[in-house]
């Protein structure tokens, strides 16, 4: 169950935050595998909160495709479904390019600058939970920032889902962390350039080799 989760330090954040942050940190980087319940009661035993926050915070894991609700059985971790992921990965591929043509020439100094110190903090960091998030943080730099936007809603919520298979490939494979950095930086190159070749091109490159990892991971979880 959820025997093995472990309560961030940083409680300077709100209940529902802090809650959040603890129990994707803990879906991330493995803690809590695929399949597993997630009981509110539980839940908020260990972390020693209420109910709320809990509930809150699997609301809002949901919405990232990291967690399911079951009417029958509850909540529980997504468990890694491979025709799924590629499925993902397919419409990524085929709708990134279009966002990278949107934004190019609308992205500003400041965003790239920003990029800049997220790669930075992403080469710094060990933990895949923290490397996740800053991952999202920095492709959200490169997203066409129109609320009415169904194209970057769509994006946005693809990679939500794609997070956790993301954390699982580097798991795996300790040598693509350093490998997506890199590709971070090229990345930010291409944007300061105003090179839409370049860019869609590592975009793309990024996406298949990140799913490659996620298939090599799986046939070692199930080999």
């Amino acid at each position: 169950m959820t025997s093995g989760l472990n309560a961030r330090n940083d409680r300077a954040l709100t209940a529902h935050v802090w809650v959040r942050e603890t129990i994707r940190e803990a879906i991330l980087n493995g803690t809590l595998a695929g399949g597993t319940r997630l009981i509110q009661s539980e839940l908020a035993t260990k972390l020693n909160v209420s109910n709320t926050p809990i509930r809150e915070a699997l609301r809002d894991l949901a919405g990232e495709g990291l967690v399911v609700f079951d009417p029958h059985r509850g909540s529980r971790v997504r468990t890694l479904d491979l025709d799924e992921v590629r499925e993902l990965y397919e419409m990524r591929i085929a709708l990134e390019p279009l966002m990278v043509r949107r934004v190019m020439g609308r992205i500003t100094t400041e965003q790239l600058d920003r990029a800049d110190e997220i790669c930075a903090e992403l080469a710094k960091t060990t933990e895949l939970a923290e490397w996740s998030e800053l991952n999202r943080q920095f492709h959200s730099l490169f997203a066409f920032d129109d609320d009415s936007s169904r194209l970057a809603s769509v994006i946005s919520n693809l990679r939500d889902s794609a997070s956790m298979y993301v954390a699982l490939s580097l798991g795996m494979n300790s040598s693509r962390q350093a490998e997506s950095n890199e590709e971070h930086r090229q990345l930010i190159r291409c944007y300061r350039d105003n090179d839409i070749e370049g860019a869609t091109e590592v975009t793309v490159q990024h996406l298949r080799v990140t799913l490659a990892d996620i298939e090599r991971a799986q046939e070692q979880i199930g080999g």
